[in-house]
């Protein structure tokens, strides 16, 4: 079998509380990922092995990944909205189901026809929370949604996850993976579900992995060759497109989430609790433009 990972578990920065939605950015060539408690975004230069505030204040993003002109689309918690930021210019996609504001958008993906696809738990609204501001649910559930920006149309495309979390697409597009996060404490448990996907619908869903109760399945992506590496407690999980289990990795924290980048798209970095790792591997991902 292909070696998946070739390199160790390197520690690149240590300082935050709640480390979350990595993203490597080609035109900086730099990760970029979330400090929700604290409220600022940072970022990490392989080349220099520096980490610096890219922006604060800006209302407890979350999960973000690349549009195909370059910019970044990102959750924000506090402006219960999906958004874009063009060169630090923050504009919103997409901010409410008809009369309802969303709960607090979570991760997101592009498609190659342009759609944005987005969870909507509530974790930014919880009694409490550290990760926004405490607000009702409107709209009275918890969806994953498709934007289409051609129509400002947004659909709900999964209705039956408790806390949809973290998804990708498969290489093809074909099946639309979904974490739900909401796990014994509402009577589900810990699980990635997959869907088929035809005509930017969904269809009805199915267990791919089901997660121990200690260690929820977070964020993830989908390598080229359409394993799944995704966040599980405190370690990282690679699972064939069959579900079955290929290789393990121990992380010293608990693992939010996790992106591909670096020059050759093939270093994976891990987002855990207070710090930012690096894993080399064989593989990249699906959505990972090399420049």
């Amino acid at each position: 079998m292909e070696e998946l990972i070739t390199g160790t578990l390197e520690k690149l920065f240590e300082g935050t509380v709640w480390a979350e939605g990595p993203l490597w950015v080609p035109q900086s060539q730099t990760v970029r990922w979330s400090d929700i408690p604290n409220n600022r975004i940072l970022e990490f230069s392989p080349s220099t092995g520096a980490t610096r505030e890219y922006a604060t204040g800006v209302e407890y993003t979350n999960g973000r990944t690349l549009h195909p002109d370059g910019s970044v689309v990102q959750c924000s918690h506090g402006r219960r909205r999906v958004e874009r930021d063009h060169d630090g210019v923050v504009t919103p996609i997409v901010e409410a189901f008809g009369e309802h504001r969303l709960n607090s958008p979570n991760d997101v993906v592009v498609a190659e026809d342009g759609t944005v696809w987005f969870t909507d738990p509530p974790y930014g609204i919880l009694p409490g929370t550290v990760e926004g501001h405490e607000g009702e649910q409107e709209y009275g559930g918890c969806y994953v949604f498709r934007f289409d920006p051609a129509t400002a149309e947004l659909t709900p495309v999964v209705t039956d996850l408790v806390h949809p979390n973290g998804l990708a697409f498969s290489p093809d597009e074909s099946l639309l993976y979904v974490a739900d996060t909401a796990g014994p404490a509402h009577e589900v448990p810990f699980r990635i579900a997959a869907y088929p996907v035809k005509g930017g619908s969904c269809g009805e869903g199915s267990t791919f992995v089901e997660i121990e109760d200690d260690a929820a399945s977070d964020g993830f992506r989908v390598d080229v060759e359409g394993r799944v590496w995704t966040s599980a407690g405190s370690s990282v999980r690679v699972y064939a497109p069959s579900g079955a289990l290929l290789a393990a990795v121990e992380v010293p924290e608990k693992v939010s989430n996790l992106c591909f980048g670096g020059a050759n798209g093939q270093d994976l970095y891990i987002t855990a609790t207070t710090s930012l790792y690096r894993l080399r591997t064989s593989t990249r991902d699906t959505t990972m433009r090399v420049t």
